[in-house]
């Protein structure tokens, strides 16, 4: 058995907490390494959909989970969610949710910078989800952020609390002429959070080490995708941490040499929510189509995706920046009764064929997609289960794919339902 990594090799949205979900079965502990609830893992279960933000989504299968260090947890939201989720029948206790100690607290003063510097920047906003992750990553890296273990002592938190949040109101009201924060209401609130939550704050990276050492197979997972990256995205159109496989031995306290192979989810198109460069973005009615019939939605924020056809440019350099042994293509069946279906395979740029992905945002916003065309499919390929049961065009589209990013095709999303998948190798499966 083998401890797997998930991360997105788009820009976010690809269907990782479906393949999570999936992949889980076979895994006996789950662990998410970085973001917040800025992200949102859709899954459907017996017909019922469950969405969940912060806890990782193998907790459908009563698997044991993990809150790495590297998460920023907005203490209320993950309570909400614990309480939702329990209300449709799952079962969370200490003994299979765990928080890291070390993991950075999203304070309500967070949130609030979060809304008035999007409302200050007006035409300029980045377009951030407003959870507050950015300032709370900010202060992390400033030194003035607070991390679970800090509210286990609840007084002496309070104390250096009060005297940030000063800080903070100073700037939202001086500069943004925004409301404060009342720091007597927050206290109070963080106190009835921190008790909730006290049970299930632990030493994640001690946990995950036993783990590995005791053979139980780990997964660990990721939020938004390898292209909102913080160091290697469309800067400063990104997220606010590391987003790549590499992230995961910071952000859950685990060494290189536990990882034994790294899965990327990529969508057989590509869609983007909220702002910057979109090379392979459709503004017709086939972008309208694969919004619609994809249900483009984001899960934590509502807004509509961009879609656009499938980016190899893009996908190659995930492959490079991951490590990626292995794909997952979600969404293939939204493809379908489409006439044909365009692959990118390289841009041009000033009159020059590029395929490298570049860094410069400007040069991106200015690259022109080169396109290959394949013959699309009209069967209905929900209830394929195995390869040889997808047609031969999408069999080729997917051969293709592989041929142009250089990675295997693991495994194949035929529709939204935990059993509607085609899986050509278990990553978890094999030999660590």
């Amino acid at each position: 058995m083998a401890n797997i990594v998930v991360v997105g090799a788009q820009w976010g949205d690809e269907g990782k907490g479906k393949v999570v979900d999936l992949l889980a079965e076979d895994a006996q502990v789950v662990a998410r390494f970085q973001g917040g609830n800025n992200a949102g893992h859709t899954m459907v279960v017996d017909g019922e959909t469950f969405i969940s933000h912060l806890i990782p989504s193998g907790i459908l299968r009563n698997k044991t989970c993990y809150i790495g260090n590297g998460v920023v947890v907005d203490p209320g939201v993950l309570i909400a969610e614990m309480d939702t989720l329990v209300s449709m029948g799952v079962s969370i206790g200490p003994d299979n949710l765990g928080v890291s100690q070390r993991a950075h607290v999203i304070m309500p003063y967070h949130k609030a910078l979060d809304h008035a510097r999007e409302a200050h920047a007006k035409k300029d906003r980045i377009g951030t989800t407003g959870r507050g992750i950015g300032p709370c990553y900010e202060d992390k890296a400033a030194r003035r952020g607070f991390r679970f273990v800090d509210m286990m002592d609840f007084d002496a938190f309070a104390e250096r609390a009060r005297a940030v949040c000063r800080e903070k109101n100073f700037t939202l009201t001086g500069f943004y002429k925004a409301e404060p924060v009342d720091e007597n209401r927050m206290l109070e609130e963080l106190r009835e959070q921190a008790k909730r939550l006290a049970p299930h704050v632990t030493d994640v990276s001690v946990a995950l080490d036993a783990a590995a050492r005791s053979g139980r197979p780990i997964l660990f997972e990721g939020a938004q995708g390898t292209h909102l990256d913080i160091d290697h995205g469309t800067y400063p159109f990104v997220t606010s941490s590391n987003t790549v496989a590499g992230n995961v031995c910071a952000g859950c306290g685990i060494g290189p040499g536990r990882i034994h192979g790294v899965l990327g989810i990529v969508k057989a198109y590509t869609t983007r929510v909220g702002k910057g460069p979109f090379p392979t973005e459709l503004f017709d009615e086939i972008g309208d189509r694969i919004q619609e019939t994809g249900a483009e939605f984001g899960a934590t924020t509502g807004r509509r995706r961009r879609c656009g056809w499938l980016d190899c440019v893009m996908l190659e350099a995930s492959v490079r920046l991951n490590g990626l042994t292995g794909l997952a293509v979600t969404k293939l069946d939204v493809l379908t009764g489409l006439d044909k279906i365009e692959i990118c395979t390289a841009y041009t740029l000033n009159g020059k064929t590029i395929t490298r992905f570049p860094a410069a945002i400007d040069e991106l916003s200015a690259c022109e997609p080169v396109y290959e065309t394949l013959p699309g499919w009209t069967e209905d390929i929900s209830g394929a289960r195995a390869f040889s049961q997808l047609p031969e065009n999408a069999q080729n589209y997917l051969k293709r794919m592989e041929e142009l990013v250089g990675a295997p095709i693991q495994i194949v999303s035929v529709g939204p339902a935990r059993d509607q998948t085609v899986v050509l190798e278990n990553p978890l499966l094999k030999a660590a």
